[in-house]
C-alpha cells in the first residue's frame, strides 16, 4: 500500500466534514436566505479558526507574507466565497443528494487546472478515476 504521509487521512476527514456541511446547511436553510446563511456560517468559521490559530500560537502578521503569497490567498478566499454563495443557493432550491455530487465537478476542474497551471501529471489510473467521477455527475444530473 502506498504511503500517504498523512495527507490521505486529512482528505478523508475533509470529505466527512464536507458531507456534514451539506446536511447541516440543508437543514439550516429552512426559512433563511441562502446569502445570510452563508454569512453566518462564515462568521462561525472566522471565530472558531481565529481561536484555534491563537490557541496554537500560529498567528503571524499577514502583511509579513510575500505579496505573491498574499495575493494568491486573497484570490483563494474570493473563490471560496463565490463557491459558498453558489453552493448555498443551490442547496436552498435543490436536494442535497443532487447538489453535493454536482459540486464535486470541482474535482475534475482541479485535475485540469493542476495540469495547466501547476504542471502536475496524473497517471492513466488517476484520469480513469477522475473520469468516473465526471460520469457519475452526468448520471446524477440527467433529468428523469
Amino acid at each position: 500500500m502506498t504511503s500517504y504521509n498523512g495527507w490521505f487521512y486529512w482528505a478523508l476527514l475533509s470529505a466527512a466534514f464536507a458531507a456534514l456541511t451539506a446536511i447541516f446547511a440543508k437543514l439550516g436553510l429552512a426559512g433563511v436566505d441562502s446569502d445570510l446563511a452563508t454569512l453566518l456560517r462564515t462568521a462561525v468559521i472566522i471565530l472558531v479558526l481565529g481561536a484555534f490559530v491563537g490557541y496554537t500560537g500560529k498567528w503571524t502578521n499577514p502583511m509579513d507574507l510575500a505579496p505573491k503569497t498574499l495575493g494568491f490567498l486573497v484570490l483563494s478566499g474570493l473563490a471560496t466565497g463565490a463557491s459558498w454563495v453558489c453552493y448555498f443557493r443551490a442547496l436552498s432550491i435543490g436536494e442535497a443528494s443532487k447538489v453535493a455530487p454536482v459540486d464535486k465537478l470541482s474535482l475534475i476542474l482541479v485535475a485540469v487546472f493542476a495540469v495547466l497551471f501547476l504542471g502536475e501529471r496524473p497517471s492513466a489510473r488517476e484520469w480513469l478515476g477522475i473520469s468516473l467521477i465526471g460520469a457519475g455527475v452526468v448520471v446524477l444530473g440527467l433529468k428523469r
